[in-house]
């Protein structure tokens, strides 16, 4: 075996699987030039921070309403035609993003942008299963999940600097056309997609459902308990960093770009040895990391002490490959796709309330939403520890 044959190997790059997430690095690498910075631009275009919240639910809601019938395309269409149709109505999101000229547009844009980022997810899923076997299939996550989150380190940095040099509404606008042209090579890579599955047309959403491993559903009530933690502070971070703590908004980019950097550096090691003897410990590192997180934030006092805050939040991805794993293991392999749409439909939907919470506490105390995300983050920990059990989890 070859040096890059034994590589190959190493970090199960099976060819539609590379394909697939090298799309998902390109348009990632566009998208992220501005995501981030969103609220400062829905700030711009005067929304207040209840709208921000209100932003951030609508992503859950659309995000959540979105997976079921994105597996369900990706089961019906085919994987390839599927990618297209959802690179194609992203694209009409990013337009309509440029060209808004008062924040309400950018409900609508969001609408369409969040078809790439949610309907998409199951195909992605779907082809890892589709491709690798369950030994490997941790591994295949681990690819997919480093060029996910290495435009996240790059591009950050640049839209960060970007909008600091001509401002956010430009800046912002700026990254959108990059992202469309970024969209179209995305467009060229996805024809090259070749996977044949066999699946059920008949299969309704009830028959998913029933399909679903018994430690599957207690794993996705410890993963809604989780990212209700995750949503009630994600949207409103940002604001909390450059208008709480006072840091601009390239030191925020920074930020981000060292809690991508931390979750790279765990991936690899974490995916193998997660293989190899079991995907609980690394999810409860991970459940663990998007508790402490938010209180980390909050008790930082300087930037030196944030920079240790996002650290803990890169340690959210340890267990990343190894959850998607399982939900892939346990769903069965003639309606795969849409088994990771409707629980990942059952997970955003179950969530949609919490960013718009955290905007409302908000108004509190910046730091209430914080605490609580905090404390909800531990209870779902202890939730996962105890209810799903270890046999299952490897």
């Amino acid at each position: 075996m070859t040096r890059r044959e034994r590589l190959t190997d190493f970090l199960s790059l099976e060819r539609n699987v590379s394909i697939a997430s090298a799309a998902v690095f390109l348009l990632g690498l566009g998208e992220e030039l501005w995501k981030k910075f969103l609220p400062k631009y829905l700030e711009a275009l005067g929304a207040t921070t209840l709208i921000i919240g209100l932003f951030g639910t609508a992503e859950d809601f659309f995000d959540a309403i979105y997976q079921y019938p994105g597996g369900w395309l990706a089961d019906r269409l085919g994987r390839r035609r599927a990618f297209l149709i959802f690179v194609a109505i992203a694209s009409a999101g990013y337009l309509v993003y440029l060209f808004s000229p008062s924040w309400p547009f950018l409900f609508l844009g969001l609408a369409l942008v969040m078809a790439w980022q949610s309907m998409a997810s199951p195909a992605i899923f779907a082809v890892i299963g589709d491709a690798l076997p369950r030994e490997r299939r941790a591994m295949g996550f681990t690819l997919q999940s480093i060029l996910k989150r290495v435009p996240i380190v790059i591009a950050p940095l640049a839209g960060g600097a970007l909008i600091a040099s001509v401002g956010v509404i430009k800046g912002i606008r700026t990254g959108l056309v990059i992202t469309l042209v970024l969209a179209a090579l995305t467009v060229l890579l996805l024809l090259k997609v070749n996977i044949t599955v066999q699946t059920s047309r008949t299969t309704g959403i009830v028959g998913v459902w029933r399909s679903f491993h018994s430690a599957l559903k207690r794993l996705l009530v410890s993963d809604v308990i989780i990212r209700t933690c995750e949503g009630m502070t994600g949207v409103i971070t940002i604001l909390y960093v450059t208008n709480v703590q006072h840091f601009s908004i390239a030191r925020y980019g920074t930020l981000v770009a060292i809690q991508m950097i931390t979750s790279i550096i765990v991936y690899i090691p974490a995916g193998k040895i997660a293989d190899r003897v079991g995907r609980k410990p690394f999810v409860i590192v991970t459940f663990l990391s998007f508790a402490l997180f938010p209180l980390a934030l909050i008790a930082a006092s300087s930037f030196t002490i944030l920079v240790l805050a996002f650290i803990v939040g890169g340690l959210r991805e340890i267990g990343e490959p190894a959850r998607k794993a399982m939900i892939v293991d346990f769903a069965q392999e003639n309606v795969r796709a849409r088994s990771v749409g409707l629980y990942y439909l059952v997970r955003s939907l179950s969530i949609t309330p919490a960013a718009a919470l955290g905007g409302l506490l908000w108004r509190i105390a910046p730091e209430v939403p914080f605490v609580l995300a905090g404390i909800i983050g531990l209870i779902g920990t202890l939730v996962f520890a105890v209810t799903v059990e270890e046999k299952y989890a490897g």
